[in-house]
Protein backbone atom coordinates (compact mmCIF):
# COMPACT_ATOMS: atom_id res chain seq x y z
CA UNK A 1 0.00 0.00 0.00
CA UNK A 2 2.80 2.65 1.00
CA UNK A 3 4.40 1.43 -2.33
CA UNK A 4 1.29 2.26 -4.17
CA UNK A 5 1.15 5.45 -2.60
CA UNK A 6 4.51 6.67 -3.25
CA UNK A 7 4.11 6.05 -7.13
CA UNK A 8 0.85 8.11 -7.21
CA UNK A 9 2.85 10.99 -5.06
CA UNK A 10 5.31 11.20 -7.84
CA UNK A 11 2.98 11.19 -10.83
CA UNK A 12 0.80 13.72 -9.42
CA UNK A 13 4.22 15.91 -9.27
CA UNK A 14 5.49 15.13 -12.35
CA UNK A 15 2.12 15.83 -14.35
CA UNK A 16 2.31 19.60 -14.03
CA UNK A 17 5.55 19.35 -15.90
CA UNK A 18 4.21 17.22 -18.35
CA UNK A 19 1.33 19.80 -18.87
CA UNK A 20 3.86 22.74 -19.26
CA UNK A 21 6.16 21.07 -21.44
CA UNK A 22 3.23 19.65 -23.80
CA UNK A 23 3.28 21.10 -27.29
CA UNK A 24 5.35 24.48 -28.16
CA UNK A 25 2.81 26.95 -26.44
CA UNK A 26 2.61 28.18 -23.26
CA UNK A 27 -0.51 29.61 -22.54
CA UNK A 28 -0.76 32.89 -20.83
CA UNK A 29 -3.19 32.39 -17.81
CA UNK A 30 -6.88 32.72 -17.92
CA UNK A 31 -6.49 36.62 -15.92
CA UNK A 32 -3.25 37.82 -18.36
CA UNK A 33 -2.76 38.68 -22.43
CA UNK A 34 0.82 38.95 -22.80
CA UNK A 35 1.86 41.23 -25.97
CA UNK A 36 5.67 41.82 -26.69
CA UNK A 37 7.26 44.76 -28.32
CA UNK A 38 11.29 45.50 -28.25
CA UNK A 39 11.44 48.33 -26.11
CA UNK A 40 13.69 50.78 -27.89
CA UNK A 41 11.31 51.96 -30.00
CA UNK A 42 10.34 55.34 -28.95
CA UNK A 43 7.10 56.38 -28.67
CA UNK A 44 5.88 53.73 -29.70
CA UNK A 45 7.77 51.44 -26.64
CA UNK A 46 10.19 52.10 -24.96
CA UNK A 47 11.95 51.24 -21.76
CA UNK A 48 11.78 54.53 -18.89
CA UNK A 49 14.42 55.33 -16.23
CA UNK A 50 12.54 53.22 -13.46
CA UNK A 51 12.00 50.45 -15.64
CA UNK A 52 8.66 50.60 -16.79
CA UNK A 53 7.31 50.00 -20.57
CA UNK A 54 5.79 52.97 -21.62
CA UNK A 55 4.65 54.22 -25.33
CA UNK A 56 2.15 54.40 -27.90
CA UNK A 57 1.76 50.58 -28.81
CA UNK A 58 1.35 49.87 -24.59
CA UNK A 59 -1.46 51.96 -24.33
CA UNK A 60 -3.10 50.08 -26.56
CA UNK A 61 -2.07 46.78 -25.89
CA UNK A 62 -3.33 47.98 -22.08
CA UNK A 63 -6.60 48.93 -23.45
CA UNK A 64 -7.21 45.83 -25.38
CA UNK A 65 -6.49 43.73 -22.33
CA UNK A 66 -9.20 46.13 -20.07
CA UNK A 67 -11.94 45.14 -22.47
CA UNK A 68 -11.03 41.54 -22.72
CA UNK A 69 -10.93 41.47 -18.57
CA UNK A 70 -7.76 40.66 -18.55
CA UNK A 71 -4.13 42.18 -16.68
CA UNK A 72 -1.39 42.87 -19.06
CA UNK A 73 2.01 41.52 -19.52
CA UNK A 74 4.08 43.82 -22.14
CA UNK A 75 6.82 41.56 -22.34
CA UNK A 76 10.21 43.26 -24.18
CA UNK A 77 12.36 41.36 -26.18
CA UNK A 78 14.95 41.17 -29.38
CA UNK A 79 13.69 42.87 -32.42
CA UNK A 80 15.26 40.05 -34.90
CA UNK A 81 13.77 37.50 -32.60
CA UNK A 82 10.43 38.42 -32.02
CA UNK A 83 8.52 36.51 -34.18
CA UNK A 84 9.99 33.32 -33.52
CA UNK A 85 9.30 34.29 -29.44
CA UNK A 86 5.57 34.28 -30.66
CA UNK A 87 5.77 30.93 -32.69
CA UNK A 88 7.34 29.21 -29.34
CA UNK A 89 4.53 30.97 -27.44
CA UNK A 90 6.50 32.95 -25.10
CA UNK A 91 3.59 35.80 -25.50
CA UNK A 92 0.05 35.63 -27.07
CA UNK A 93 0.67 38.63 -29.82
CA UNK A 94 3.27 41.16 -31.13
CA UNK A 95 1.72 44.74 -30.20
CA UNK A 96 5.52 46.52 -31.25
CA UNK A 97 4.93 48.36 -34.20
CA UNK A 98 4.94 45.58 -37.38
CA UNK A 99 4.67 46.19 -40.87
CA UNK A 100 1.94 43.88 -42.03
CA UNK A 101 4.35 42.51 -44.76
CA UNK A 102 3.38 39.13 -47.45
CA UNK A 103 6.89 37.46 -45.65
CA UNK A 104 5.80 37.93 -42.36
CA UNK A 105 2.15 36.90 -42.91
CA UNK A 106 3.84 33.26 -44.52
CA UNK A 107 4.15 32.67 -40.98
CA UNK A 108 1.84 34.66 -38.65
CA UNK A 109 -1.62 36.35 -39.22
CA UNK A 110 -2.19 40.08 -38.60
CA UNK A 111 -4.91 41.36 -36.78
CA UNK A 112 -6.36 45.09 -38.92
CA UNK A 113 -4.49 47.95 -38.95
CA UNK A 114 -4.04 49.90 -35.71
CA UNK A 115 -1.89 52.59 -37.15
CA UNK A 116 -0.32 53.42 -40.09
CA UNK A 117 3.23 55.37 -41.17
CA UNK A 118 6.09 55.20 -43.26
CA UNK A 119 10.26 54.97 -43.33
CA UNK A 120 12.00 58.06 -44.34
CA UNK A 121 15.66 59.63 -44.13
CA UNK A 122 17.21 61.26 -41.73
CA UNK A 123 20.97 63.15 -41.93
CA UNK A 124 22.81 65.30 -40.43
CA UNK A 125 22.42 69.05 -41.40
CA UNK A 126 25.68 69.51 -43.05
CA UNK A 127 25.81 66.11 -45.02
CA UNK A 128 24.51 68.32 -48.53
CA UNK A 129 22.10 65.26 -48.48
CA UNK A 130 18.30 66.89 -49.56
CA UNK A 131 16.89 63.57 -50.02
CA UNK A 132 17.11 59.66 -50.59
CA UNK A 133 17.60 60.23 -54.86
CA UNK A 134 20.77 61.49 -54.16
CA UNK A 135 22.10 58.81 -52.54
CA UNK A 136 24.78 56.23 -53.89
CA UNK A 137 26.20 53.11 -53.48
CA UNK A 138 28.93 55.12 -51.77
CA UNK A 139 26.61 56.03 -48.78
CA UNK A 140 25.73 54.10 -46.02
CA UNK A 141 22.84 54.03 -44.40
CA UNK A 142 22.02 53.11 -40.51
CA UNK A 143 18.86 50.60 -40.52
CA UNK A 144 17.58 49.13 -37.20
CA UNK A 145 18.03 45.14 -37.78
CA UNK A 146 14.57 43.51 -38.48
CA UNK A 147 12.85 45.67 -39.81
CA UNK A 148 10.65 46.14 -43.43
CA UNK A 149 13.01 49.24 -43.95
CA UNK A 150 16.04 47.22 -45.20
CA UNK A 151 13.93 46.75 -48.55
CA UNK A 152 13.69 50.04 -48.70
CA UNK A 153 17.45 50.84 -48.51
CA UNK A 154 18.50 47.58 -50.85
CA UNK A 155 16.02 49.65 -53.47
CA UNK A 156 17.94 53.00 -53.07
CA UNK A 157 21.07 51.09 -53.89
CA UNK A 158 23.31 51.96 -50.38
CA UNK A 159 25.26 49.94 -48.30
CA UNK A 160 23.43 48.84 -45.12
CA UNK A 161 24.27 48.63 -41.32
CA UNK A 162 22.70 47.31 -38.92
CA UNK A 163 22.11 48.02 -35.26
CA UNK A 164 19.39 46.74 -32.58
CA UNK A 165 17.38 50.21 -32.36
CA UNK A 166 17.42 53.61 -33.19
CA UNK A 167 19.49 55.25 -30.32
CA UNK A 168 22.35 53.15 -32.06
CA UNK A 169 21.32 54.21 -35.60
CA UNK A 170 21.22 57.68 -34.56
CA UNK A 171 24.19 58.13 -32.39
CA UNK A 172 26.39 56.30 -35.40
CA UNK A 173 24.93 59.28 -37.53
CA UNK A 174 25.93 62.15 -35.23
CA UNK A 175 29.18 60.57 -34.97
CA UNK A 176 29.64 60.22 -38.57
CA UNK A 177 30.31 56.27 -39.32
CA UNK A 178 26.84 56.24 -41.59
CA UNK A 179 25.62 59.09 -43.63
CA UNK A 180 22.00 58.36 -43.13
CA UNK A 181 19.21 56.92 -41.33
CA UNK A 182 16.29 54.99 -42.74
CA UNK A 183 13.22 54.98 -40.34
CA UNK A 184 9.83 55.43 -39.07
CA UNK A 185 9.08 59.06 -39.80
CA UNK A 186 7.26 59.50 -36.22
CA UNK A 187 10.17 57.59 -34.83
CA UNK A 188 12.75 59.56 -36.31
CA UNK A 189 10.77 62.68 -35.12
CA UNK A 190 10.57 62.24 -31.92
CA UNK A 191 14.18 60.57 -31.50
CA UNK A 192 15.81 63.83 -32.75
CA UNK A 193 13.43 65.91 -30.22
CA UNK A 194 15.27 64.23 -27.76
CA UNK A 195 18.55 62.93 -28.21
CA UNK A 196 21.56 65.11 -27.17
CA UNK A 197 22.78 66.45 -30.54
CA UNK A 198 18.98 65.69 -32.05
CA UNK A 199 19.42 69.35 -33.23
CA UNK A 200 21.74 68.61 -35.54
CA UNK A 201 19.92 65.84 -37.65
CA UNK A 202 17.42 66.73 -39.82
CA UNK A 203 14.54 64.41 -42.15
CA UNK A 204 14.85 64.96 -45.38
CA UNK A 205 12.43 63.98 -49.06
CA UNK A 206 9.37 62.20 -48.06
CA UNK A 207 8.13 58.91 -46.99
CA UNK A 208 8.73 56.34 -49.26
CA UNK A 209 5.82 54.64 -49.38
CA UNK A 210 2.68 54.03 -46.54
CA UNK A 211 3.17 51.15 -44.30
CA UNK A 212 0.28 49.27 -42.19
CA UNK A 213 0.95 48.43 -38.78
CA UNK A 214 -0.45 44.99 -37.39
CA UNK A 215 -0.62 42.85 -34.12
CA UNK A 216 0.97 39.54 -35.02
CA UNK A 217 -0.05 36.22 -33.74
CA UNK A 218 0.33 32.73 -34.13
CA UNK A 219 -1.07 31.05 -37.22
CA UNK A 220 -3.39 28.82 -35.64
CA UNK A 221 -4.73 31.46 -33.00
CA UNK A 222 -7.95 32.69 -34.95
CA UNK A 223 -10.22 33.33 -31.76
CA UNK A 224 -8.01 36.04 -30.17
CA UNK A 225 -7.11 37.66 -33.65
CA UNK A 226 -10.70 37.82 -34.66
CA UNK A 227 -11.55 39.31 -30.79
CA UNK A 228 -8.81 41.65 -31.11
CA UNK A 229 -9.88 43.03 -34.49
CA UNK A 230 -13.44 43.57 -32.73
CA UNK A 231 -12.39 45.65 -30.18
CA UNK A 232 -9.58 47.35 -32.64
CA UNK A 233 -13.07 48.19 -34.60
CA UNK A 234 -14.41 49.79 -31.39
CA UNK A 235 -11.84 51.53 -29.86
CA UNK A 236 -11.46 53.39 -33.68
CA UNK A 237 -15.18 54.16 -33.49
CA UNK A 238 -15.40 55.18 -29.99
CA UNK A 239 -12.24 57.76 -30.30
CA UNK A 240 -10.31 56.04 -28.09
CA UNK A 241 -7.35 54.92 -30.91
CA UNK A 242 -7.34 58.58 -31.82
CA UNK A 243 -6.97 59.32 -28.19
CA UNK A 244 -4.57 57.48 -27.13
CA UNK A 245 -2.27 58.41 -30.77
CA UNK A 246 -3.26 62.32 -29.47
CA UNK A 247 -1.61 61.29 -26.71
CA UNK A 248 1.53 60.51 -27.63
CA UNK A 249 2.17 62.51 -31.03
CA UNK A 250 0.70 66.02 -30.36
CA UNK A 251 -3.07 65.63 -31.15
CA UNK A 252 -2.17 63.81 -34.55
CA UNK A 253 -4.54 60.85 -35.71
CA UNK A 254 -1.40 58.24 -36.57
CA UNK A 255 -4.62 55.39 -36.67
CA UNK A 256 -6.46 56.96 -40.09
CA UNK A 257 -4.83 56.38 -43.52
Amino acid sequence: MKRITSVLLMIALLLPAATLFAGGKQESSDNTISFAGSGGYPPFNFITENGDVEGFDVDVAAEIAKRMGKTLEYKTTAWDGIIEGLRAGRYDGILGSMGITEEREKVVDFSDPYYYSGPQLIVRKDSGIDGPSELSADNTIGLVTGTTFEGDANALGVKVKLYEDDNQTLMELLNGRVDGVLTDRIVGLNAIGKLKGGDKLTLVGSVLRTEKMGIAFQADDDELRETVNTILAEMRSDGTLKRISGKWFNGEDITVE
